[in-house]
């Protein structure tokens, strides 16, 4: 399993944009790109932040969506965030998500 990491920056006032537009646009495209096996967002509350995190079956699906789909998402984001997304990937050694738990056991 494989998970990549976005950090934004929100806007003053991004937060409930945000939000919506993940449940709207992010997701929608994200489940179309074999290997998406679930996202994370999280907001911290001072509503300056948001960290995206999306798991992916392989390594190899995670670089396609970013090749692929990642720049479209991200352009869909830019009025609810400043500068530009900071994105880290990572191997998933350990969790408590079933879905994920079921597929590294596989």
């Amino acid at each position: 399993m494989f998970a990549r990491h976005v950090r934004m920056h929100l806007k003053a006032d991004g937060r409930p944009g945000l939000v919506k537009a993940i449940d709207s646009e992010t997701i929608p495209a994200l489940k179309k790109f074999a290997g998406f096996t679930g996202e994370i967002v999280l907001v911290s509350t001072d509503g300056k932040e948001a960290i995206g995190i999306s798991m992916w079956d392989s390594k190899e699906h995670a670089e396609t969506y970013n090749r692929q789909g990642a720049a479209d998402v991200f352009k869909a984001l830019e009025k609810y965030t400043q500068g530009k997304p900071e994105l880290r990937t990572y191997e998933i050694t350990n969790s408590t998500f079933e879905k994920v738990a079921a597929r590294k056991a596989a």
